[in-house]
């Protein structure tokens, strides 16, 4: 056998002696030299309220000030996957925080100086922060003109409630699934909020040349959706694809919370305001708690069948999550994770609902695996459990169910070799996991434990190599619902129309 390049071997990493010496450079680092402004947000201080009137005159009359703009100076909503945000608030706040207006001046004090002058009338309205309540059919509505937003053709909000996504996946035929169990559990779990607390906070710079050219400079993992999003917002004043770059320097820490977009809009907007000028927007560490990407909340309700020899036959679970006051990357967490919420097991009947909910506590989405530690948490719990209840070992019930090639995942797609099996006899052997530890430490005990979890943030593709296998990605709308077949397995995914979903 060929000896391994890479693996096993210590490889030197490309970017170690600009990180060691310093000499890696961050947005911050760079220089723009003596024209570059500086931003200053005004910020909502209520977490839900319509916008009766917005006084920007005192800060105006500020020396030093180069401009003050608002939600009347752009128009169009944004998102990456549904379009329910504008740059700067119009009508109403959604959560405290959010941007209503901003200050841009030569000289961040004079900045911060006038905004604390623009004086914002607030008509309070119901506050929401608790899935449960949010998902009430007497809630508050968040988004009450939600089924009128432009979104992506697979993303379904249902109308006249705080849902903005319902994924749905149908394998088999849970009924009997449950009928053939010998044992049922069924429990809650709940996972709370995390902010992601990268060492670099959210930072972009942003200019229009005098050729009218836009170029942003942002710690960003998607500098590429971000120049779609700047694209498709500001294209009424004049901005075409080709008009538009953005640069990323070295990025200190994202893991999800500096995919998609979220501030780098603002630096963006600002430039298009006083053109020929360099203009810097950076959180505060304490903004980076609400004005940026939290991992969603997650309440799921879970419930499996199992044979006495530990066979999964039933598979059902409810997953809400909480994407805050807009869905930014949260809907498409949401989407990702309802696909394949199984975990990596052959199960023949599957039920899946995940739910992206608004609130208005601050806006979620991806953090270190699209979900996918979240809900496969819930799903090992659950299956540490029935093990002990069938007097079985957590690598028994696993190594029993493991799914394997020639398998179909719960949307239908073909599964591949995987050596999961084998991965599971080797963790287990390298714990030695049925042997006791004792501590030395009368402070301290041992305990082990493993996982088996898959994580696939990508879509499927619409078309299996071998299979006549689709994917609604880009269904007819107007049915009552759609529904697909994957080969000699029937999989039920019934997205019809926002509203109308069926089960």
């Amino acid at each position: 056998m060929e000896a391994l390049k890479t693996i096993g071997k210590a490889i030197p990493r490309t970017d170690m002696k600009e990180k060691i010496t310093g000499a890696a450079q961050y947005v911050d680092d760079l220089e723009f030299g003596p024209n570059l402004l500086h931003a200053e947000i005004v910020e909502s201080p209520v977490a839900h309220a319509l916008i009766k009137n917005i006084d920007t005159s005192r800060a105006k009359e500020v020396p030093g000030v180069m401009a003050v703009v608002t939600g009347e100076d752009f128009p169009k909503k944004f998102g990456v996957y549904m379009k329910d945000r504008y740059i700067f608030a119009r009508d109403r706040v959604r959560f405290v925080g959010e941007q209503v207006a901003a200050v841009i001046s030569r000289d961040p004090r004079i900045a911060k100086r006038a905004a604390e002058l623009v004086k914002v009338d607030y008509e309070e309205l119901p506050v929401i922060t608790d899935l449960k309540e949010s998902i009430k059919s007497d809630a508050e509505l968040i988004h009450p003109d939600l089924i009128n937003y432009q979104r992506v053709p697979y993303f379904y909000p249902i109308e006249n409630t705080n849902i903005a996504h319902h994924k749905k996946v149908r394998k088999g035929d849970i009924e009997k699934g449950f009928e053939e169990a010998d044992l049922i559990l069924e429990d809650t779990y709940k996972v709370p909020r995390y902010a992601h607390c990268c060492m670099e906070t959210h930072i972009a710079v942003a200019k229009v040349d005098e050729a009218g050219r836009l170029t942003v400079w942002a710690s960003s993992q998607s500098p590429f959706t971000l120049r779609n999003n700047f694209a498709l917002t500001l294209g009424h004043l004049g901005f075409d694809y080709s008009d538009v770059r953005v640069l990323t320097p070295y990025i200190g820490g994202g893991f999800g919370g500096k995919a998609g977009g979220t501030m780098e809009i603002l630096a963006a907007a600002f430039a298009t305001e006083v053109r020929g000028y360099p203009i810097k927007l950076r959180w505060r560490r304490d903004q980076e708690f609400y004005n940026t990407y939290m991992r969603q909340g997650l309440w799921a309700n879970l419930k499996m069948g199992v044979k006495k020899d530990g066979t999964i036959t039933a598979f059902e679970i409810e997953m809400y999550w909480d994407a805050g006051p807009y869905v930014e990357y949260g809907a498409n967490v949401t989407n990702a994770i309802g696909l394949t919420a199984t975990g990596p097991y052959r199960i023949d009947n599957v039920k899946i609902d995940s739910y992206c909910v608004y609130t208005n506590l601050p806006a979620a989405g991806p953090y270190r695996g699209f979900g996918y530690p979240e809900a496969l948490f819930c799903v090992e719990s659950h299956m540490k459990r029935l093990a002990d209840k069938l007097g079985m070992t957590h690598e028994q019930i696993s190594k029993k169910n493991a799914i394997k090639r020639g398998d179909t995942v719960p949307y239908g797609a073909p599964m591949n070799e995987n050596g999961l099996e084998e991965c599971i006899e080797k963790v287990a052997q390298a714990l030695e996991i049925d042997k006791k530890e004792i501590s030395s430490d009368p402070g301290k005990v041992i305990g082990k434990g493993m996982a088996a979890i898959w994580k696939a943030p990508a879509m499927p593709p619409e078309i299996f190599p071998g299979r006549q296998c689709k994917y609604p990605v880009f269904g007819d709308r107007d049915g009552a619902g759609i529904q697909y077949g994957y080969g000699p397995d029937r999989v039920r995914n019934s997205d019809g129309p926002a509203g109308k979903n069926t089960n």
